[in-house]
């Protein structure tokens, strides 16, 4: 079905590409090129399942198996029929089709995925005399069809349900973090579990979790139900079992993770979701008001707080937001001397508003939200003397 080294395909966040490509790298990928939204790189089978069970700013892994031009869907028809689908199935087997469309040419996603599924479907009733049925719920394989401007790529799906969709979460708060963009922002901010770490506005704990999940190297793929490829013709249960039974790289974690939210029913659904992770001994999560919140007594230097605010924007006009943003600059500078803090938010008025000026911006998508990841590095005194004392060291070691 596939040769021995071929080419995947890993989908992320935009944003994310170069925290995903040193993913890749480390899982020891090959011939790895940074794309849009997207990594590609060669392996081999075990990479395959390496990559769908590691990942951790994955959406989802694919596999192409065809790339031509099309000028509309009736060529992308004619093309798709040309393909040998035995290679990949049977007619007895029931599948799906995911189409991404980034292309004035191709207007109608919908009407692409039709002719996608009858190309299929057609081929079945002249090779085999049946046609394949489709399944939108549980097919047996997923195809994924990606199209930029007139450059198609049709792909078989390995991951099935979104890699973010770890298996963790058993409670939900209003607009909860996706697992993937949460991990993509701990790795951007450097988190490796060397310090304590703090979410001061938790919501259901997603951060919290990958948090514990990167500190002790545990790959998000432990919780998972299941994978696409586990239904593949050449799925080799004894070649995956190495990847999912392999605990060989977790560490220890000798440190704390510190989550509080003002609403009970976020803290609530927090402990939930840690209890599910199997991750409480390592997370505290309490209901606090901002005002009160500051270091763990004893706090060793260098904490990482981080955290993703209300919008104002997406959970409706709130009025205070810009009033919240300041009460967080407040405490970040008051009371969290000496860690360095990431903020995430689509509202630029709402940043400004912390009051602090960011050490490093970087733009993210949450959804379909332009944001902006800002870092603030929280020492006493004012920038200005802190950037004399630093030049004035420099001059002094030369």
């Amino acid at each position: 079905m596939l040769e021995k080294q071929f080419l995947m395909t890993a989908k992320t966040f935009k944003g994310l590409e170069d925290v995903l490509a040193a993913e890749l790298t480390a899982l020891g990928a090959t011939d790895i090129q940074k794309g849009r939204r997207a990594v590609t790189f060669r392996g081999d089978l075990l990479m395959l399942y390496r990559a769908n069970f590691c990942l951790r700013t994955a959406s989802r892994v694919l596999v192409p198996i065809a790339r031509f031009r099309a000028d509309d869907a009736d060529e992308v028809y004619r093309r798709v029929k040309q393909l040998p689908f035995d290679d990949y199935m049977t007619a007895d087997t029931s599948f799906s089709i995911d189409a991404t469309v980034y292309s004035d040419t191709f207007r109608h996603s919908r009407y692409l995925t039709y002719r996608v599924k009858d190309a299929i479907a057609d081929w079945w009733l002249e090779h085999g005399g049946k046609r394949p049925s489709v399944s939108l719920s549980d097919p047996d394989i997923r195809f994924n069809i990606h199209v930029a401007d007139r450059a198609v790529t049709l792909s078989l799906d390995s991951s099935g349900d979104s890699l973010h969709k770890r298996g963790y979460r058993v409670a939900n708060t209003e607009a909860p973090l996706n697992e993937a963009l949460a991990a993509g922002m701990l790795l951007t901010a450097g988190w490796n579990g060397q310090s304590d770490f703090y979410d001061p506005m938790c919501g259901s704990g997603t951060l919290l979790i990958e948090a514990a999940l990167i500190a002790l190297n545990i790959a998000p793929g432990v919780f998972r139900k299941g994978f696409a490829f586990e239904k593949w013709a050449n799925f080799n249960p004894d070649l995956f079992e190495v990847v999912s039974s392999d605990d060989s790289q977790e560490r220890d974690f000798s440190h704390h993770i510190y989550g509080s939210d003002a609403a009970f029913f976020a803290v609530q659904a927090a402990l939930k979701n840690i209890r599910s992770a199997g991750l409480s001994k390592y997370i505290d999560v309490r209901q606090i008001r901002l005002q009160e919140l500051r270091l763990e007594p004893g706090a060793a230097e260098g904490a990482l707080l981080l955290s993703n605010p209300p919008y104002g924007e997406r959970l409706g006009q709130d009025k205070n937001v810009l009033q919240l943003y300041s009460d967080i600059g407040s405490m970040l500078k008051h009371r969290f001397t000496g860690a360095t803090a990431w903020l995430i938010s689509s509202n630029n008025d709402a940043l400004r508003s912390v009051g602090l000026k960011p050490a490093k911006r970087i733009p993210l998508m949450n959804g379909e939200l332009e944001c902006t990841f800002c870092r603030y590095d929280l020492f006493a005194g004012k920038r200005k003397d802190r950037l004399i004392n630093q030049s004035n060291d420099r001059h002094q070691r030369l």
